[in-house]
């Protein structure tokens, strides 16, 4: 197969029969081997027509609600809401204005759908450099918004008087709360309160100078306690102009030694006591006995969560591993694996589950916990500063795999809306996974290899009749579209869909690829007969499309590659052809094409050039074999079978003809013996038999 080969293409003419062409290459066979190298046994023939809806960037519209035919976007109104912003931010970043804001763009979002549980999951810079201080901060505010709609709310058993402040607030909660003396009690009362519930309650509320209004009254009832709970007060935590850094020493804590004074008090003395507000202070105060839940005072969720982010040591003196001290990581497994969904009603109380996670800094687990719901999907991709670990950070922060989470959330909809898909791909346009593959081109090959069809050249473009490539929505956002289509092309390719490879590699500007999956397309199908629709037909039809191009336009690829193409064709003409019944008009192409003997001075050149076949051609053999004798055969008969005489038939010149028939039978018999291939097992005993037939 070397040199110039004769084609034998179907004609477009309703007159039919084969039109000549003749092509030659000049590329290196280096090539060849390189590719062949990446290519991948298996295939997959699987339909795309020629005629998908013409999308073009000019005509590409702004959002998926002014775009989408309705029942067919997989997107919510709230995702729809989501992608206008997405879609606004990229129109302004690709078309080089001032970057807006993109927290702003959707932050304004959730604020137009007037729910304060989707507000309230919206972080801030500041929350996120203090979270611990901040969710303390939040757990004591609600708390004491929850203590006075409680007491203005029976304003009549509170009593509610004296001097306005958190101590009035209180002890008027506590009328409601505690209205008679309670067992075990410790220390007294002030003014007909437990003394530790009034302190403890004061705590809760984060009033720490209305708690040291309580201990100043009842000093002399309290021990060393007033001591310890002013060094508290006064921790280096709360000077004036302090600074946030990353993850600050909580507000309030003792000194090691204090704390270790408070510790063992607590154990020789309190640990059994009966007042559990008592315990509870000194835990709070002492970070101790984190064993214990204070269910007694701390009932519901947020004043456990509370309690323990009291507890929380964030030190360095080496003593943070002693079994009595909680750290943040302790505390995060245990909320999250220990305790759990089912423990919170995760299920029943969304809101307050993602609350326990994100204010002990879990927002990778908050956001996928909220992901997991569909209608609250969009609000868990849509929050601002995502967290995962990284090298170097704290022990406690975690950084939100965003990469996987974005890739995550657009699954829902690329089928459906793929232009909404890409708006959101166009933000990993910078990043890269572990191989250091672009994120950007990835997901786009993934998007186009799913949605082919209509969205396939919608996505990267379509060739005009006159070759020209007609612009694509990619093209908006890539300088470089041929990287991004070549990129695709390899991963159809790899995949084993080698049409949409063929379309692909065409967009590409690679001839070379374009031929050579033609050449794995078209081979396992040259033989059939093609009817209407089948994967022949319209394979057929794309082949001959693409010949007529590269020929119009002077194109053509590796010498190799391009012969085979060319030679697979005209055995597609061939077997068309044979099908038909036009056994002399097919015997005129398989004699033109010179790729079998018909003579037996042709045997031994035919045998020699079969090592230059490729395999996609040697896998046809058989099949042309038998086709070539059956058509011998067919042309022996028909001389036999016309009569002695016949106008048009002198009986010399019939002799000679059948003669000649026998001989080229034999010629493919012989050639059929000497070729170093196995064909299919049966091929030799029919050939035989056919040419047995013929004597």
């Amino acid at each position: 197969m070397r040199g110039t080969t004769p084609c034998c293409l179907p004609s477009r003419s309703l007159a039919g029969g084969p039109s000549c062409w003749l092509k030659s290459t000049t590329e290196s066979p280096l090539l060849v081997q390189w590719e062949q190298v990446k290519q991948r046994v298996l295939h997959t023939l699987l339909g795309a027509g020629e005629d998908a809806l013409d999308f073009s960037q000019d005509v590409e519209p702004s959002f998926v609600s002014e775009v989408t035919a309705p029942g067919r976007s997989a997107l919510d109104s709230v995702e729809v809401a989501y992608g206008r912003q997405i879609y606004i931010f990229n129109e302004k970043i690709v078309n080089g204005h001032i970057q807006p804001n993109l927290g702003d763009l959707c932050a304004s979002v959730a604020e137009s759908l007037d729910d304060k549980n989707v507000s309230d999951i919206r972080i801030s810079v500041e929350m996120q450099m203090a979270f611990v201080r901040q969710a303390l901060n939040f757990l004591e505010n609600s708390y004491k918004n929850y203590t006075m709609v409680t007491v203005f709310g029976n304003l009549h058993q509170a009593q509610l008087g004296g001097v306005p402040g958190t101590y009035q607030l209180v002890r008027s909660f506590l009328n409601i709360k505690l209205p008679g003396p309670l067992p075990g009690m410790q220390d007294g009362e002030i003014e007909g309160h437990p003394v530790w519930a009034v302190i403890y309650y004061c705590l809760r509320c984060g009033d720490l100078n209305a708690a040291m209004q309580v201990v100043n009254r009842v000093q002399h009832q309290l021990g060393d306690f007033k001591t310890w709970f002013q060094e508290y007060m006064t921790s280096p935590g709360q000077a004036e102009g302090h600074t946030v850094t990353y993850f600050p020493t909580l507000p309030f804590s003792l000194s090691p030694t204090s704390e270790n004074k408070l510790r063992l008090h607590y154990r020789r003395v309190l640990r059994n006591s009966a007042d559990p507000y008592k315990r509870a202070v000194y835990c709070l105060i002492g970070k101790c006995d984190i064993s214990d839940n204070h269910g007694e005072v701390a009932d519901k969720t947020e004043d456990y969560l509370w309690l323990k982010l009291n507890q929380v040591c964030f030190d360095d003196d080496g003593s943070s591993s002693s079994q009595d001290r909680l750290t943040l990581p302790q505390l995060q497994k245990q909320l999250l694996e220990d305790y759990g969904e089912s423990h919170f009603s995760a299920s029943q109380q969304p809101f307050l589950y993602f609350q326990v996670l994100f204010l002990t800094a879990q927002f990778e687990a908050a956001v996928a916990f909220l992901f997991r719901a569909e209608r609250l999907r969009s609000h868990a991709v849509h929050s601002a500063q995502l967290l995962s670990q990284e090298h170097g950070d704290p022990p406690m922060v975690r950084r939100l795999n965003f990469i996987r989470l974005l890739m995550l959330y657009t699954r829902k909809f690329e089928s459906t809306d793929p232009r909404e898909a890409l708006q959101y791909f166009y933000f990993l346009r910078n990043e890269k996974d572990t191989q250091g593959e672009n994120m950007f081109m990835r997901c786009v090959s993934e998007l186009v290899i799913e949605s082919r069809g209509g969205d396939f050249d919608m996505l990267l473009g379509r060739l005009e009749r006159t070759a020209d490539r007609k612009p694509g929505v990619i093209d908006k956002f890539a300088g470089d579209t041929r990287a991004i289509i070549s990129k695709v092309a390899l991963e159809a390719e790899n995949k084993g869909l080698f049409e949409e490879g063929v379309k692909l590699y065409e967009l590409a500007k690679n001839p070379d690829k374009v031929l050579e999956l033609m050449n794995r397309l078209l081979s396992p199908v040259i033989a059939q007969v093609s009817a209407p629709q089948s994967n022949k037909e319209r394979l057929k039809n794309t082949a001959v499309a693409i010949a007529e191009r590269y020929r119009s336009q002077g194109v053509s690829g590796d010498k190799s590659v391009d012969s085979t193409f060319y030679l697979l064709l005209d055995l597609t003409t061939f077997f068309d052809e044979y099908h038909a019944g036009h056994v002399d008009r097919a015997y005129d192409v398989m004699e033109r094409l010179k790729l079998l003997p018909l003579s037996q001075d042709s045997v031994e050149e035919r045998v020699a050039a079969f090592r230059n076949f490729s395999d996609e051609v040697r896998h046809n053999l058989s099949e042309v074999l038998l086709a070539t004798m059956n058509i011998l055969f067919t042309q022996h008969k028909r001389l036999k079978g016309a009569p002695a005489g016949t106008p048009g038939r002198p009986q010399r010149n019939a002799e000679d003809r059948d003669m000649q028939l026998r001989n080229q039978a034999r010629a493919l018999i012989t050639f059929a013996g000497m070729i170093p291939y196995n064909m299919a097992g049966d091929t030799n005993a029919r050939l035989v038999q056919m040419e047995l037939l013929m004597n």
